[in-house]
């Protein structure tokens, strides 16, 4: 019994033991997972980021054509630059395009036009004519017998000779045109001219009926062989296109074989135009071999997988490191990616089934893109990187790349002068001219001569560049999607003629005149500084937009007899001038500003104090007075553009106070405003520099004096 208390009292200790043990490690498993979780949590964009060029992986990946790249590169009259030739196999060699298009033009001439004889339609008119011939004779007319033969003699000569019918597709035929006519399953061969019409067949008739002295028995028999005629002999399209194809089909497109080890071209031979022909077919040959073998087909995806990798890598490392004010927004990442994506699968599917066709696809489009949305640098980079991965599929990469990087570059650079809509399709005719120049270029390179020219390429060119023109509308779409504002929509929104600033002009106009002088400041502060002057001065000019609710609670607004802030408290007075913040965010929202435009509204004052209503508030309470309702909401500024607003803010309306314009007095002035800000913390959210700050002190400083016609101090 002892032994027994003693062996379940140890199973009961074991199992408190295990079931505490399994409390502990789910609790250990539930701590790490939380912190996964939170590691989650905070590297979310990172992740996204990753995953978005995953997925551009896979799909260039998935759409790239399965085609071994030929490894030699030539070109048609210029030296053969790899070792010498020799052939790995036996393959036909093909026939040039001219080539082709000639045999084929001979085949059509011939294959001679197909007719069918309507034989049972011939015979049932036979038999509807002798049926009329006995209910309209009569014995005052003759001797029946008689004419019933003559009537089928008439018939029968017409009608087994055969009347043509026509119409718009017999038109262009010749009388000494040859043709085939099917009859009863027989094809016989005559001259289109051979065959009856209506008109010879109306003067058969007439000849014929000549030996019919009665005139009555005459019109009759007219009549009636008029009446019974049949158009017998009829154009077949189908039997002629039948014909057409199976000449076309009987086309060699080959004209000759290179066996094995046969030499090809030796080192430094010129490739003329036979031998250019003979790799040309090794090349078609060498793709259609490795895309049949499972073997190659597998090393082939792989190498592609290896290779675009490392290009996406490449991009994904040069946005982080050169750029990482745009790697920093996922929508900057998302964009890019879904531009190239844009370009390169219907270019792979061009490649795929109409090689030829592949100039036809825009490219320019991208960078007219980037240039709308980012700058020139990270146009060209991403243009390049694009450029390569569908350089990886197409027949003749370097051609291929070296025209596109061409007119790449000339996209960009006419897309950095633009201020228009306009200028969109200056771009487009500047791309038109850059194919064309170095269409004729490659000409004369290659060929030596103009004899190569062909006019379908320059018309390929041409609707290149006609598409370009779709830049407008896909730049307005994704300013939507992706909630960008381009330089285009940022000249008409600061079009002082758009209704929000007519709105602005006519309900606030000392608030107007105030924003204007505003926005001058920040666009010469900004350009000297680095950063967007187009941006910060539309900014400036909505940044007080607020102000239209309650416009004669500011100062600039007031002619000077009346001032309702004497009718309220100063806490009131300060949360309407507050106010006028919010009110301009809903007022922003009400009229489709975009939201870059709304963080100048929200960020302008950051969250300082409205200065003197706090201090008459702290003079008639001074141990009541809560603080927090005179700052405004916020946020600080975050970027240069919105620090440079709240100085020039800050900074021209003080001025206008100023009883005296003097050098000292403005100097005094801005050291004084921009230092409290800076003290106040109002610029640790944003990238700008003690150095910059210098700089827009020096600008704002320059510009008051010439404003207020300040003169320089001279020394004695």
């Amino acid at each position: 019994m002892q032994i027994y208390k003693k062996v379940l009292y140890f199973y009961k200790l074991f199992q408190n033991n295990v079931f505490g043990f399994n409390i502990i490690r789910n609790l250990l498993i539930m701590s790490k997972v939380k912190n996964v979780a939170e590691k989650i949590r905070h590297s979310y964009y990172g992740i996204m980021k990753i995953v978005a060029f995953l997925l551009s992986l896979a799909i260039v990946v998935l759409i790239m054509p399965r085609n071994a790249k030929f490894k030699y590169e030539y070109q048609k009259m210029r030296p053969w630059q790899h070792a010498t030739l020799y052939a790995p196999f036996n393959f036909p060699i093909l026939k040039t395009d001219e080539q082709i298009i000639k045999d084929r033009e001979e085949a059509l001439k011939t294959v001679e036009p197909i007719f069918t004889y309507d034989v049972l339609g011939t015979e049932t008119g036979r038999e509807q004519m002798l049926k009329d011939f006995y209910s309209l004779w009569n014995d005052t007319l003759g001797n029946r017998d008689y004419y019933e033969n003559l009537v089928l003699n008439i018939y029968d000569r017409i009608e087994d000779n055969g009347i043509i019918a026509q119409n718009n597709l017999t038109g262009s035929f010749r009388a000494d045109d040859k043709i085939m006519v099917v009859r009863n399953k027989v094809m016989t061969r005559c001259l289109y001219g051979e065959l009856n019409t209506l008109a010879s067949a109306d003067q058969i008739i007439r000849s014929m009926l000549e030996v019919v002295n009665n005139y009555s028995t005459k019109m009759m028999l007219n009549n009636l062989m008029h009446s019974s005629l049949r158009q017998n002999v009829m154009y077949s399209e189908s039997l002629t296109k039948q014909a057409e194809k199976m000449a076309l089909d009987n086309i060699m497109l080959t004209f000759g074989m290179v066996q094995k080890d046969d030499l090809i071209i030796t080192e430094g031979e010129i490739v003329t135009d036979d031998k250019y022909q003979i790799l040309s077919s090794l090349e078609r040959e060498y793709a259609d071999v490795t895309s049949h073998n499972f073997f190659s087909r597998n090393y082939l995806l792989y190498g592609q997988i290896l290779l675009v990798s490392m290009i996406f890598t490449a991009l994904y490392l040069i946005l982080k490191m050169l750029r990482p004010d745009v790697f920093e927004r996922l929508s900057n990442i998302n964009l890019i990616l879904l531009l190239m994506l844009l370009m390169i699968v219907p270019s792979f599917l061009l490649i795929k089934y109409y090689p030829n066709l592949i100039y036809l696809m825009p490219v320019a489009i991208m960078p007219m893109l980037l240039m709308t949305f980012f700058d020139s640098r990270v146009s060209i980079v991403v243009q390049i990187v694009t450029l390569v991965i569908i350089a990886l599929a197409v027949p003749n990469p370097f051609q291929y790349f070296f025209v596109q990087l061409l007119v790449s570059f000339v996209a960009v650079f006419a897309m950095t002068k633009r201020t228009s809509r306009s200028s969109y399709f200056g771009t487009s005719l500047a791309v038109f001219v850059t194919y064309v120049v170095v269409y004729f270029g490659l000409m004369l390179i290659f060929d030596g001569d103009f004899e190569a020219f062909n006019w379908r390429m320059i018309a390929v060119y041409g609707g290149n560049a006609f598409m370009t023109v779709l830049v407008l509308p896909i730049a307005s779409l994704f300013e939507r999607i992706f909630g960008f504002v381009t330089d285009i929509k940022l000249l008409e929104l600061s079009n002082t003629n758009s209704p929000l600033l007519r709105k602005l002009a006519s309900e606030a106009p000392g608030t107007f005149q105030h924003v204007m002088q505003v926005a001058d400041l920040c666009e010469e502060a900004v350009y000297h500084i680095g950063g967007n002057p187009l941006l910060v001065r539309t900014g400036a000019m909505y940044h007080d937009i607020g102000k239209t609710k309650h416009p004669f609670y500011f100062i600039e607004n007031q002619n000077g007899k009346y001032n309702p802030h004497d009718d309220v408290s100063y806490v009131e007075s300060a949360q309407i001038i507050i106010g006028h913040v919010l009110d301009g965010i809903e007022i922003c929202r009400e009229y489709h500003i975009p939201e870059q435009i709304i963080d100048f509204v929200r960020t302008h004052h950051g969250t300082r104090r409205t200065e003197y209503f706090y201090q008459m508030e702290l003079r008639e309470n001074p141990d009541g007075v809560d603080e927090r309702d005179f700052c405004y909401h916020g946020p600080v500024p975050f970027s240069k553009e919105t620090a440079v607003l709240m100085m020039c803010d800050a900074v021209e309306a003080a001025s206008r106070s100023m009883k005296e314009k003097t050098e000292d007095s403005i100097n005094r002035l801005v050291e004084n405003i921009i230092d409290g800000q800076v003290k106040a913390n109002q610029f640790d959210n944003t990238n700008i520099t003690f150095h910059d700050i210098s700089v827009v002190k020096k600008v704002l400083k320059k510009k008051l004096m010439s404003i207020y016609h300040v003169r320089i101090a001279y020394p004695d």
